[in-house]
């Protein structure tokens, strides 16, 4: 049976420690273990990394060279290893193109649903639009006026590639002697030489006319051959006015209106054919934003009121004419302006007015109209001087919906076509769960019927498993950059299951993150359909649930980092359990455990009140967040938590305390602010872009060791200054590597090999700067050192001693003072942040938001999280949190439940109060599932502190 299993011999990718690991196959395999111990650095690193550069290097070299070269894994051999795809949360579309639909290709098969059984309704008078005849196309163009000189056009070619050649050729040996080709006529005879990747336009003339009496015959025959030549389609242009198009297929009686071909590609927001020209298939526009031009309606146009010319003499002067001219005040608050004067500042008046302009470029001397703030922010930011001006420019600015389409994408033919009643936009608006039954209760004749039945099966098999996987509430319109990693991750998971492939190796990287304990069953069903299929599934995963429903469980550890990086536990679940040297197994058995706090803070009284919050699917709600308490925000996927704490709140405060631009969600009113210093948010977002910055440079401890090193004797006796002890500038560092440490070889056929730097061996610096020691240690040494090394080797230098002790309080002891920002992962770099932000002194009135937390983190690595989150809450600050971690949830002071469901069936307060009100909440989908947490760990807890007492 060894062909049934993945042997990993030597495996040494980053931190892992020469391990040996078998792996079976076709099983639901789950890595866990702290973070930063190596579960990463095993399933992508070693394995997909492995497994996708044997499947590139068995390509033709022709196909390899678009797909890029691969790092062979650090790894002494791999057996039984089969194609890998990696399902992690890195990789979310932020194309403005792509949304739900497309990614998860159920697009596709509507547009060819619509094309094949859709009825298309006039939109001008809601006619049903049926197939023309030639007979009433003539009549149609025997109502032009008389006199008008038409052409009869054959458009053979409509935006395709190519050069065409044979058309040409087929117009020449048909007799006709004029051709128009992308709008411009020419003779038929000319030869042709079209751009092969572009796309043309090429029609016949076929005739020429005059309307007037006694041509009905000619104009039949002509429109016949029109029709003949280009299959169905001719289009008539009226010297000196509009171009009429005809089709033997679809054209309104009443008004001529036409919807052309009925192909999939007019159904294709993608497509210039099916996307709606005016926002060119996005649904949405730039436009200026009122609100962010005026930020601050209380002041008034003397106190710069108007943000984009409130620090230009030329703007303010221009606008100081105007109102004298057009008597507006300019001493009055702004909102207290009459609608008629707001209106002139804002969008310009047409009168003319004497102007006379000092600026950087001379005297302007001139009467014109004045253009209005908002006119005059667009024409700057359409024709900018400089990339700066468009991007000043730019902050005034929103997206808007499409003013034509509506924000529905298509253009107008495509939206004119319905299934019933519903056209390709509307369907896509649904929920998912809306969705499906529409489609599953399609109404259609018997051979319509027969022509969608295999259409409506996969479009309802891909729903049906997007429902499985706890997705119900999006919609298929939903731009895919909207999306939250968690849900892009089990989109891309929901199109796996369709693809129904075997005989796959699938990687996964936290699938149940973002999602609540309500749709865990369904997601942990559709793993295992996924492996009943034939596929082995390696899961990095810390939730309780999916480790317990696993077929093999791997412990990583003992700790993280150089601490970490092997293999503690192996084996069934029962069997990790009993494994005393497995952490993990610890936690699983209850034996460890997160103690629920006896008491909850009743913190300061004091409350931000927010009301009226609408934005998405927030049902007009208003929401209480007490201050100097431990807040968090729950309820099931799509229930509107980030809408309201992401895209309400934390703008609406860093809009009124930390003065900034962005446009908040839509709301009435927030009261309570001014008992709040500052909002800090600290996402999981990279400390740093490049391998320059690390954990020294970023929570700036590396200032106060480089100032160290400059005091002492040696260094003052060189003159140096702590710039010399830089790595980023000329000076101290070795300028072979500059400061990197590491040269990189260009293999050219191979890939890229980075090499330790000759000169300085990998150290940063220069040898004169290396001899400057303090404690027998130099500069390179120090950076080496891991955080809980250097804190023990600072302990009498509070102030650095100081800084290195909230790193390892936040559990990042074992990252290394020089690791380069670039290998952190998103929880350490989101401890980090938390480890910067306790190294301030607090004034107690910082209010802190977290979005999920808990995404990467162990139940150990929260365990310290918690309390350090605590400690924040003890010095008088509020900690507001998103999460759906029970672990989390069961420690607050407070919790915020909105649901009931996701999506239009969401949106609403389902109840708020302590862990114990809302577990006690029979609408609460939360509460359900906390109660039975909440009462194990009280127990657990309360045994503990007696035994504690006892001893």
């Amino acid at each position: 049976m060894a062909d049934r299993k993945i042997v990993i011999r030597g495996a040494r990718e980053h931190n892992l420690k020469d391990i040996d690991v078998t792996i079976p196959k076709d099983q639901l395999v789950v890595i866990t273990g702290l973070s930063g111990s190596g579960k990463s650095s095993l399933a992508f690193d070693t394995l997909y990394a492995e497994g996708r550069r044997r499947y590139v290097e068995s390509l033709s070299s022709y196909a390899r060279q678009f797909l890029g070269q691969m790092d062979k894994a650090d790894v002494d051999s791999i057996d039984g290893l089969n194609p890998a795809i990696s399902i992690d949360q890195k990789t979310t579309s932020h194309n403005p193109r792509s949304t739900v639909g497309t990614v998860t290709e159920i697009n596709d098969y509507l547009r060819l649903l619509w094309a094949r059984v859709g009825h298309p309704y006039c939109p001008n008078d809601g006619t049903l639009i049926q197939r023309q005849s030639v007979d009433q196309m003539v009549t149609r163009i025997l109502d032009l006026p008389e006199r008008s000189k038409i052409q009869l056009l054959s458009p053979v070619i409509r935006g395709k590639r190519g050069e065409h050649k044979e058309v040409f050729a087929r117009i020449r040996r048909a007799g006709y002697v004029r051709v128009i080709v992308d709008g411009e006529l020419h003779d038929a005879s000319e030869e042709f030489a079209l751009e092969k990747n572009k796309r043309h336009d090429i029609e016949i003339v076929v005739d020429r006319l005059v309307i007037k009496d006694g041509i009905r015959s000619r104009l039949f025959d002509s429109a016949e051959a029109a029709l003949r030549l280009s299959e169905g389609y001719m289009d008539v242009d009226v010297i000196g006015g509009e171009k009429l198009s005809f089709s033997e297929y679809y054209a309104c009686p009443l008004c001529g209106f036409t919807v052309g071909e009925m192909e999939p590609r007019l159904f294709s927001f993608n497509a210039p054919f099916g996307a709606c020209p005016a926002c060119d298939g996005l649904g949405m526009k730039l436009a200026v934003d009122p609100d962010l031009v005026v930020p601050d309606k209380d002041k008034s146009l003397a106190e710069g009121a108007l943000a984009p010319w409130a620090g230009s003499k030329y703007y303010m002067g221009m606008l100081e004419q105007a109102c004298a001219a057009l008597k507006i005040p300019m001493d009055k608050p702004f909102k207290k302006l009459t609608k008629r004067q707001r209106d002139i500042i804002l969008n310009g008046s047409d009168k003319e007015i004497h102007f006379h302009l000092e600026g950087d470029f001379g005297v302007n001397d001139t009467k014109q109209p004045f253009e209005g703030v908002i006119n005059n922010v667009d024409r700057r930011y359409a024709k900018p001087m400089s990339k700066f001006m468009q991007e000043v420019m730019g902050e005034y600015m929103t997206e808007l919906p499409c003013e034509v389409c509506g924000g529905k994408r298509l253009n107008e033919k495509a939206l004119a076509v319905k299934v019933n009643g519903k056209n390709l936009a509307e369907a896509s608006d649904l929920s998912i769960k809306d969705g499906l039954a529409f489609f599953k209760a399609v109404d259609l004749s018997e051979q319509e019927a027969a022509i969608a039945k295999p259409i409506l099966k996969e479009v309802c098999d891909r729903l049906n498993f997007l429902v499985s996987v706890g997705l119900d509430y999006l919609t298929l319109s939903r731009s895919a950059g909207t999306l939250s990693g968690g849900e892009a991750q089990r989109i891309r998971l929901a199109t796996q299951i369709g693809s129904n492939l075997s005989g796959v190796m699938y990687v996964l990287d936290e699938p149940s993150i973002g999602l609540h304990q309500r749709d865990n069953d369904r997601l942990i069903a559709s793993l295992k359909r996924m492996r009943d299929l034939g596929n082995s599934l390696i899961v990095v995963e810390h939730d309780d649930e999916t480790m317990r429903a696993a077929d093999y469980l791997i412990d990583m550890g003992p700790g993280a980092g150089s601490q970490g990086g092997e293999v503690m536990a192996a084996g069934t679940p029962e069997e990790v359990m009993a494994n005393p040297k497995s952490l993990t197994g610890q936690y699983l058995r209850g034996e460890k455990f997160i103690p629920v706090p006896l008491k909850r803070r009743k913190g300061s009284g004091k409350k931000l009140k927010l009301t009226g919050a609408a934005e998405n699917n927030l049902k007009n709600i208003s929401v209480e967040f007490p201050l100097s308490e431990f807040v968090v925000v729950t309820g099931v996927s799509g229930s509107g938590k980030s809408t309201l704490v992401n895209q309400i709140l934390k703008l609406v405060l860093a809009q009124k305390l930390n003065h900034n631009s962005a446009k908040p969600g839509k709301y009435d009113k927030l009261t309570g602010w001014k008992n709040i210093e500052k909002v800090i948010d600290i996402d999981q977002s990279p400390i740093g872009r490049t391998p320059r910055s690390n954990p020294a440079t970023y929570t700036s401890v590396f200032d106060d060791i480089r100032t160290l090193f400059a005091q002492t004797n040696e260094a003052k006796m060189r003159g140096y200054t702590k710039a010399r002890f830089s790595f980023n500038v000329k000076g101290g560092r070795c300028e072979t590597c500059h400061g990197d440490g590491i040269l990189k070889i260009e293999m050219n056929f191979l890939p890229d090999v980075y090499v330790p730097c000759e000169v300085c061996h990998g150290q940063r610096y220069n040898s004169e700067t290396l001899e400057v020691t303090y404690r027998e240690k130099n500069i390179a040494q120090v950076l080496d050192m891991t955080i809980s090394e250097a804190c023990d080797f600072f302990v009498n230098i509070p102030k650095i001693h100081r800084k290195l002790q909230t790193i390892v309080d936040v559990g990042l002891g074992y990252v290394k003072l020089g690791q380069p920002a670039t290998t952190l992962s998103g929880g350490e770099a989101q401890r980090m942040k938390l480890a910067s932000e306790l190294q301030k002194l607090s004034t107690g009135k910082n209010f802190y938001i977290l979005d999920e937390p808990t995404t990467g983190l162990h139940t150990d690595d929260i365990k310290h999280l918690l309390e350090v989150l605590q400690r924040l809450v003890d010095q008088g600050n509020t900690v507001l949190v998103i999460e759906h971690n029970l672990d989390v949830i069961k420690t607050a002071d407070w919790l915020i439940d909105l649901g009931p469901n996701g999506g239009e069936r969401g949106g609403q307060v389902v109840c708020t109060g302590t862990p114990e009100e809302v577990a006690d909440c029979p609408e609460s989908w939360t509460g359900k599932y906390l109660k039975p947490v909440l009462d194990r760990d009280k127990a657990l807890t309360e045994s503990s502190l007696a035994n504690k007492k006892e001893s």
